[in-house]
């Protein structure tokens, strides 16, 4: 999991992963071990922002560059290789 400071509601969280993790597997179409690495990040990276607040209110407002860096920073500190 990402690490957040504050922690809104956890309610969704596991199903926005799941709903990264294979919405990156579809939209790729790549099922190769780094494209696994790939999508583990993605769908943890939605998860952690759909418990920054409730229900779907902080991914109603997201935009893709939010989702860059954290994606970015979340990789960094996961020290996946070529990812």
């Amino acid at each position: 999991a990402f690490p957040l400071e504050d922690v809104r509601d956890p309610t969704g969280a596991g199903d926005t992963f799941a709903g990264g993790f294979l919405g990156y597997l579809a939209a790729t179409g790549n099922r190769s071990p780094e494209a696994m690495k790939q999508a583990i990040i993605f769908g943890s990276v939605m998860a952690s922002f759909t418990v920054e607040a409730f229900s779907l209110d902080r991914l109603r407002i997201l935009d893709y560059k939010e989702i860059q860096a954290r994606f970015a920073e979340f990789k960094r500190l996961t020290h996946f290789e070529d990812v």
